[in-house]
């Protein structure tokens, strides 16, 4: 599998274009003053990459619960989410 890469004005100049290629499973690169910064992938790609984060989170949520690690309730794991987000706009 061989990838684009390409600046953001190219990809926004052929964004069609490059949403073929995801179709067709080659991804593009999109890259910000020379770094790398998004990516155009097929969807199969995107799908499997959140499956594996999935898993590899329950494997490490298992992993704390069987070392007698921390737990939190619902109600506390809101409660911290809401109090970042609310940080992060300040």
């Amino acid at each position: 599998m061989t990838e684009n890469i390409v600046t953001v004005r190219e990809a926004r100049a052929h964004l069609a274009d490059h949403i073929d290629r995801a179709e067709q499973g080659t991804p593009t690169v999109i890259t910000r003053n020379g770094s790398p910064v998004a990516a155009v992938v097929p969807i199969s790609d995107f799908e499997a990459l959140e499956e594996a984060a999935d898993v590899m989170l329950a494997r490490e949520a298992e992993a704390v619960l069987a070392e007698g690690g921390p737990t939190v309730t619902m109600a506390e794991l809101l409660a911290d989410l809401f109090a970042e987000h609310g940080e992060d706009a300040a």
